[in-house]
């Protein structure tokens, strides 16, 4: 990997055994960027969707169609920033209720019957697809075309895995005040690290205000538990980033206050290319 800060900080920062299962836990993922002169196109955000012939626009039932947010050319992402499950080609195109048709309805992953205003299409490879023309109620966003490098990510702190590399058999992390004075540089160091938020496919997500694994857990279990408990963590567990898109002042796109979406699907989904079991939550 071309980036290996969080690898450096472990070394810099932890004992060598607790720097060994914490980098264990790192995983390679793509980071996207306003694209430069000449180089392959990986993905666009806003802009007009290429669709198949007779697909129509995504909508949410009952409330009117989604925003296109981005498209993303498998084949054009460095394979040694993605899962092996992550599709080799096709392509992956992004959609949310973003409130230009009804300010007061947003999707919540919280609520399972907003969730139809998230979608996620997939479009094989050599499938013959056309320009869609943006609905009228709707105005789409300008168009910014992103290339793709391979970096390190990290799972948030707060996460099951993370927490037992760097505390060992525990269901919560300690007060600050109570953090092991070992630990305590390095979690500064982390959080410093952390500090800015890109577009990003696969690898750990990057949350604005905790992790965004247990949000959609909590949501698939019916918000029955709290953090900690061995099924919330098992389920946190089940659910990797799929693609992350922050807000961008090229692209025009702020989501609430200065927000992210985060599209999260299931290890398993994944391989079976069930993007239609993806969910977003939103922080902002």
């Amino acid at each position: 990997m071309t980036d290996e800060r969080y690898s450096r900080l472990a070394a810099e920062h932890l004992p060598s055994d607790v720097a060994q299962r914490w980098t264990a836990l790192l995983r390679p993922s793509v980071r996207l960027r306003q694209a430069r002169a000449g180089e392959q196109i990986a993905a666009v955000l806003g802009g007009t969707p290429e669709l198949p012939a007779g697909t129509a626009w995504p909508e949410w039932p009952g409330y009117g169609p989604l925003s296109f947010v981005a498209s993303v050319r498998c084949a054009a992402l460095p394979r040694d920033g993605l899962a092996e499950e992550f599709p080799r080609d096709g392509t992956l195109s992004f959609f949310s209720f973003d409130g230009q048709v009804d300010e007061d309805v947003f999707v919540s992953v919280d609520d399972p019957d907003t969730w139809a205003g998230a979608q996620v299409l997939y479009v094989p490879e050599n499938t013959p697809v056309l320009p869609v023309d943006t609905p009228p109620v709707l105005e789409a966003f300008p168009r910014v075309e992103l290339g793709a490098d391979v970096g390190e990510s990290a799972p948030d702190l707060w996460l099951p895995q993370a927490r037992q590399a760097l505390l060992g058999d525990t269901r919560h992390w300690p007060h600050p005040r109570d953090t092991p004075a070992g630990l305590r540089p390095f979690v500064r160091a982390f959080a410093h690290l952390r500090t800015r938020i890109d577009h990003q496919i696969g690898g750990h997500a990057v949350p604005v205000q905790g992790p965004v694994e247990y949000e959609i857990a909590n949501a698939t279990l019916g918000g029955m538990h709290a953090w900690g408990d061995q099924p919330l963590d098992r389920e946190a567990e089940r659910w990797v980033l799929l693609a992350q898109f922050a807000g961008d002042s090229d692209a025009k796109t702020t989501w609430g206050d200065e927000g992210t979406l985060y599209w999260l699907i299931r290890s398993d989904d994944l391989a079976a290319r069930r993007f239609d079991l993806a969910r977003l939550t939103v922080q902002g």
